[in-house]
């Protein structure tokens, strides 16, 4: 039997839990937001607060042992997104990025190098600021997802 629809939020710092929110309401999807700490959440039957310890990578290990097909993952997380596209889960950037089998890999050899250079000293910057088109794009890969997701899973 198929897994219901459900989207999970890394959502230490996440910007995009509110748009989150509002496209889950709209279709009635179960959100879990997960963190390492205590954060405000909607009091809403079909979103459930998930506090894990503040051990390192808790949050994503939470997360990856529980997602697959059927499992929308937010993170801006490289290395939860690898884990989560290979359980057969969707997942998306605050940005709107699809991580997809095609394209994690390169997603985390782009990590793994910036972090190199930033631990050998080398000034990257960091990403840009957070924009409007960027939550544009995020409530509209969502939305693709979500359609997606629907029409693939018989009722």
């Amino acid at each position: 039997m198929p897994q219901p629809i459900t989207i999970y939020i890394d959502a230490d710092a996440c910007p995009v839990k509110n748009e989150t929110y509002r496209v889950a309401e709209r279709y009635g999807l179960p959100v879990v937001v997960v963190a390492n700490s205590l954060i405000p959440v909607p009091r809403e039957p079909w979103i459930e607060r998930v506090i894990v310890s503040d051990s390192f990578d808790a949050a994503d290990d939470w997360i990856a042992e529980r997602v697959g097909p059927g499992s929308i993952v937010i993170t801006a997380d490289v290395p939860l997104a690898s884990r989560c596209v290979k359980a057969g889960a969707s997942v998306l950037s605050p940005t709107g990025k699809a991580f997809t089998n095609a394209s994690v890999g390169m997603a985390l050899a782009t990590r793994n190098l910036m972090q190199e250079l930033r631990e050998a000293g080398t000034v990257t910057g960091g990403p840009p600021p957070f924009s409007a088109k960027d939550r544009s794009a995020f409530l509209g890969a969502l939305d693709r997802a979500v359609v997606r997701l629907r029409r693939a899973t018989p009722a």
